[in-house]
């Protein structure tokens, strides 16, 4: 990238005692009287609690708002971008901040109003664990950022770099001078996709490893911003709750543990990974809305027949106060989802990100709850139906759609996306990759999809059906064939907020359906038939602000 060089990592060499020597030493003993590297323990410096985990990493928080005021590995400082300190949304103020040690574990409990936050360290480990228990909407927050100084790590992820010099939307999204674009919703990746971000130097990794996402909202394919690099520092996130895009209610109670990580530039241990970290050592704690494993129980089913080996498919459960999800395996459908609060849940089969199945399940606390094989009806998936002609395929997503991988880390005035318009003859052997990803009303609106009828395909009415994943003020597709013109679609429900520009085209999947009447048809088989898909919408500003939605997949039934 253009610019300045990155200042490297400055490195001190410590002589320190190992991590078993620390414990034992922590079990032993009493409580540290000074935050020295081989010694696990606690100290107040009269404004933080400065906790010392005994290995390499020393932490401070704030005993006035609960902040994390400094992060120090191997004797280089990591917090602090800006002026600002790691913290709960932007900071939360004035808080009851407290500290007890428990063996090999210090908890620092931070208390505002009805929000309760908690950092923990465990003796010869590099890792800070966080827990946030949102009870309600009364305190603001949506997130853990953890702020990072500028110059520690190479700014060479495309979709963490956020600082350009033209703004180009609202104050969040930017073009570079050689017209690439940046911004931080530009995740690249689906909660499903990864269990950590963060950086690496090569000898220093610091990384965030998320929590299971029970109490976040939006379920396995949900997109948020991970990460953002600026000029004066970087940020790593645990996302609490998104508005952007959003497709469900928000959900309350504890979240995490989410962890900090410090590696000697590695990922972190896979011991931290959601759905393979074990807190047994935190289940007498007193952290509020924590629910140990003898708490929770276990969906296991024994397969799922009526797949499309093609793709991949993921079970998810959800209801108004948790979600999880699983993969299925490729041989035979078979999945397990553990960790689980009690509760009775809709249980959901996707066929990529595709809806194709759905029962209830009720969980019990320290059982399993074992399902037969799920048989998934042929009509369930939209791909069975017969076809005159299909361009994509129903799996939920706009994948392999012109621009649709880019969409995902770029805006869509990228330098690097193709022309949003362009017409599609259905023969080609192009017919997807020419179409568009995403339509807009203002951008480009009409469409044309050329294709030929024989004279017994002509002779009747067929339906034609439109899938969406999301959609933009309204925005909704109104279909011309030849001179036949459709009635104008009611809006599904879909999230209010910007969508198709902050690199997500995950809202709620729909397909329009529309009966075409076969007077519609060309007579002469040797023409083509022309199909022009309008936007249609009263909502929606210009340019890529105005109403839009992004396509699933089309076709024309049999």
């Amino acid at each position: 990238m253009s610019g300045s060089a990155p200042r490297p990592v400055r490195r001190r060499t410590f002589v320190l005692g190992t991590a078993a020597a620390a414990g034992s030493a922590a079990l032993a003993g009493p409580l540290a009287t000074t935050a020295s590297a081989a010694s696990f323990g606690y100290t107040d410096d009269g404004s933080n609690y400065v906790i010392d985990t005994g290995a390499n990493l020393v932490f401070k928080v704030s005993k006035t708002n609960g902040d994390l005021t400094s992060l120090v590995y191997k004797g280089t400082e990591y917090q602090g971008y800006g002026g600002k300190n790691s913290h709960v949304e932007s900071g939360l103020g004035t808080s009851t901040v407290t500290i007890a040690q428990s063996g090999s574990t210090i908890l620092v409990s931070v208390a505002y109003g009805t929000l309760k936050h908690y950092y923990a360290a465990r003796s010869g480990e590099n890792n800070v664990y966080l827990w946030t228990n949102k009870a309600d909407t009364s305190v603001s927050a949506t997130r853990y950022i953890v702020r990072v100084k500028a110059g520690l790590f190479l700014n060479d992820e495309p979709d963490s770099y956020t600082y350009a010099p033209t703004t180009i939307e609202a104050s969040d999204v930017f073009q570079k001078s050689d017209g690439q674009t940046r911004s931080k919703h530009y995740s690249k990746r689906r909660v499903i996709d990864y269990d950590y971000v963060g950086w690496t130097t090569g000898s220093v990794g610091l990384w965030v490893v998320r929590s299971n996402h029970e109490k976040a909202s939006g379920g396995p394919f949900y997109r948020s911003l991970l990460r953002h690099q600026s000029a004066d520092g970087g940020g790593l996130y645990e996302i609490l709750y998104y508005g952007e895009n959003q497709t469900e209610a928000q959900r309350f109670g504890l979240q995490g543990p989410y962890v900090i990580a410090l590696t000697d530039g590695g990922a972190p241990s896979s011991s931290l990974y959601p759905g393979t970290l074990s807190t047994s050592w935190a289940d007498s704690l007193g952290i509020s809305g924590y629910v140990a494993a003898s708490g929770r129980g276990r969906v296991a089913g024994v397969g799922i027949s009526g797949r499309d080996t093609a793709y991949a498919y993921t079970v998810g459960l959800a209801n108004s106060g948790a979600q999880y999800w699983g993969s299925a395996r490729a041989s035979d459908g078979y999945y397990s989802i553990a960790g689980v609060l009690p509760g009775t849940y809709t249980l959901t089969v996707f066929k990529g990100e595709l809806a194709v199945y759905t029962t209830s399940v009720t969980v019990t606390a320290g059982a399993t709850t074992t399902l037969n094989t799920i048989a998934i009806p042929s009509s369930n998936d939209p791909s069975n139906a017969s076809a005159i002609w299909r361009i994509g395929n129903w799996d939920g997503t706009p994948s392999g759609f012109k621009n649709a991988d880019l969409m995902t880390y770029a805006h869509p005035s990228d330098v690097r996306a193709s022309a949003w318009t362009g017409n599609v003859v259905i023969g080609s052997g192009s017919e997807t990759s020419a179409f568009p990803a995403y339509i807009w009303k203002d951008v480009n609106s009409g469409l044309l999809v050329y294709f030929k009828l024989t004279a017994a395909q002509a002779a009747a009415a067929h339906t034609l059906r439109i899938g969406v994943t999301t959609a933009y003020a309204n925005g909704r597709p109104q279909v011309t064939v030849n001179s036949w013109v459709s009635s104008i679609p009611s809006p599904p429900t879909q999230p209010s907020t910007r969508s198709l520009t902050v690199g997500s085209y995950r809202g709620n999947n729909n397909t329009f359906t529309y009966s075409v009447p076969a007077s519609a048809w060309l007579t002469d088989t040797s023409q083509y038939n022309v199909l022009k898909i309008d936007v249609v919408s009263g909502s929606g500003t210009t340019a890529f602000l105005s109403a839009g939605t992004s396509i699933d997949a089309l076709d024309l039934l049999a």
